[in-house]
């Protein structure tokens, strides 16, 4: 359930950004027109430099995300993929490529096989295991 609030959280996240890229484009390109259309009239100043700069970051930030989130995706679809695990709790999050495994697994092979399964992921950097082993009692 956390993961799934999560992918909708940056798929919101990502909307946003794009919108706002859009919208700020939009107006510079707008302003460009008006000085074309209004050559007697002073053109305002060009934006500061570090605006560029913060489009750039922003759009590397959103880039990240949308990574983050197709690895989750990737991992999740490996784990399931795997008969041993297939029917476990195992919840997947993901940061700057370093995946996050977490829940219950019934044993410590099926332990070392998630992590296993998650870090052969292409472009995952590294595996935090968080799982624990059920106890058997």
């Amino acid at each position: 359930m956390r993961s799934q609030r999560s992918q909708f959280g940056l798929g919101l996240t990502t909307v946003a950004a794009i919108a706002t890229a859009l919208a700020v484009s939009g107006c510079e390109q707008r302003s460009g027109d008006t000085a074309a259309r209004r050559s007697d009239m002073p053109t305002a100043a060009t934006p500061a430099p570090d605006t560029s700069q913060k489009m750039a970051a922003a759009s590397d930030k959103m880039a990240t995300a949308v990574d983050d989130g197709t690895l989750t995706a990737k991992v999740k679809a490996a784990l399931l993929a795997e008969p041993g695990l297939r029917s476990l709790q195992i919840s997947v999050d993901t940061k700057n490529g370093a995946v996050t495994l977490s829940g219950s697994v019934d044993n410590a092979g099926s332990r070392d096989r998630a992590k296993d399964v998650a870090s052969s992921v292409a472009g995952v950097t590294t595996v935090i295991d968080q799982l624990t082993v059920k106890s058997q009692g």
